[in-house]
């Protein structure tokens, strides 16, 4: 009788950075929900425009560039990816606070979501850059 070995399919690897980003962005896919949670509960809609923000910056984007560094780890290990990911990541957070505040009023808030989301365009333009510069046919 003969025994036939079956190999094991070989493991993909994935890119460290897209891990990363792929946990980070289901920490503001949680944080997003919670907030539409809370807006629901209260029937108190007015940080809207951060709920959509959170799940279109945070999960949406956030998630959409963990898989893209995945599949292409030469992109997710680049200066741009690091610049992306440091520039987004430090924007993020502030241009959702400054949006609250904003829309519950406090106007003095303003500059510092002006430059937050100057941060967070350059940090798309870096990952455009990166994706353009990367991936080759």
């Amino acid at each position: 009788m003969q025994t036939t070995t079956v190999n094991p399919l070989p493991q993909p690897q994935f890119s460290h950075a897209g891990i990363i980003w792929i946990k980070l962005a289901v920490l503001y896919l949680i944080f997003g929900i919670s907030l539409g949670i809370a807006m629901g509960a209260s029937q108190n809609f007015t940080l809207r425009p951060v709920h959509a923000h959170v799940n279109l910056l945070g999960w949406t984007t956030m998630a959409l560039a963990g898989l893209i560094y995945s599949v292409f780890p030469k992109a997710g290990e680049s200066r741009l990816a690091r610049l992306h990911f440091w520039l987004l990541n430090l924007a993020l957070p502030v241009m959702m606070g400054a949006l609250s505040m904003l829309l519950l009023g406090h106007m003095a808030f303003a500059p510092a979501l002006v430059i937050a989301e100057i941060i967070a365009s350059v940090a798309i333009l870096a990952f455009a850059a990166n994706l353009f510069l990367n991936l080759k046919q």
